[in-house]
């Protein structure tokens, strides 16, 4: 007999697509064995054996005016970690190289701050146009919150992707962040998107949000057609404001990718930080939900290399080609 979650997924690889409203408490209800393998075949079915591997370098670190709890770079907060203004140009380049030698398939400037603007996001500007001249790899960027015209500028310098998170439901937000607010995100989505940007957003989990706050998150994220979903687990810092949040199960956060890839079928599910507090740095998670990930080192926290990732794709008979 064909079970109720079975059922669903043969539904949405027919065309059918859940909605804000709709009954979720199956996902709940159902074995977490069972829901992960419905997920992984939803993920084989629209995503196929590719798994999608991004870099990113944290080009300008540190002194944010903005007070997210979870946050290593926000000034309010006293983390000891480096802080420098936008790196030069050389050093961001002779990375991508590497990443692009290496076999990642897309790689992103992020820097900390509300927004890169000014003399530093002509420097930015600047950087982009020389990988664009000169390297194959994919260009993604992480900015903060700007400008149309901004937008229109890294389009015009090779950029095809702007990473923003919206990192929690529109009713825990408030919680997590008081100096802007999670419109002020919404808005600069859809202007990236409006510019002809693919945008890359999705957001945190383990922050003391609820079950319902993160089933809200990913119907946001559906709402606004995003097709890259980075999942982060939150890995507590010392010094910001969730130091002492405990850290999610395994199963928490499998549960969560399954979720996810359930409301967004056709999205690249990706695993950011917090890989580690699951087994084998997430090896099931690449066959039950999960089609891309974050790699080489995160922001401020230790990722995974390059290399171990692509040794594991192979031995699940993945590729990122």
């Amino acid at each position: 007999m064909t079970s109720k979650i079975h059922a669903l997924a043969d539904k949405i690889m027919a065309g059918f697509r859940l909605q804000r409203g709709d009954d979720f408490s199956l996902f709940f209800d159902t074995p977490l064995e069972e829901l992960s393998a419905e997920a992984g075949r939803l993920q084989k079915h629209f995503c196929g054996q590719h798994v999608d591997l991004c870099t990113i370098i944290n080009g300008r670190s540190g002194r944010c005016s903005e007070n997210c709890k979870y946050c290593a770079q926000a000034a309010c907060h006293h983390t000891g970690i480096d802080e420098y203004p936008f790196l030069p140009q050389e050093e961001i380049i002779a990375n991508a190289r590497a990443n692009q030698e290496a076999g990642v398939n897309r790689f992103a400037i992020v820097t900390s701050g509300r927004a890169l603007g000014g003399a530093e996001f002509d420097q930015a500007i600047a950087t982009y146009e020389k990988m664009r001249d000169t390297l194959t790899i994919d260009l993604c960027a992480s900015h903060g919150i700007i400008s149309r015209e901004q937008f229109r500028r890294l389009r015009a310098a090779g950029v095809t992707s702007y990473h923003h998170n919206i990192e929690t439901s529109r009713r825990y937000f408030p919680q997590i962040c008081t100096s802007h607010t999670y419109e002020d995100r919404i808005k600069t989505i859809k202007i990236a998107q409006e510019e002809g940007l693919c945008v890359c957003s999705g957001g945190i989990i383990g922050m003391g949000e609820t079950w319902e706050d993160r089933l809200d998150m990913a119907i946001s994220l559906a709402e606004l057609h995003i097709t890259s979903i980075p999942i982060n687990a939150l890995m507590p810092i010392k010094g910001t404001g969730l130091e002492n949040q405990p850290r999610l199960t395994p199963e928490e956060i499998m549960r969560t990718i399954a979720i996810f890839r359930f409301i967004n079928p056709e999205a690249n599910i990706r695993l950011a930080a917090g890989r580690k507090l699951l087994p084998e740095n997430g090896a099931a998670a690449f066959t039950q939900g999960a089609s891309a990930s974050i790699t080489g080192n995160m922001l401020t926290t230790s990722g995974t290399t390059i290399k171990e990732d692509l040794a594991m794709l192979d031995k699940l008979g993945l590729s990122n080609a």
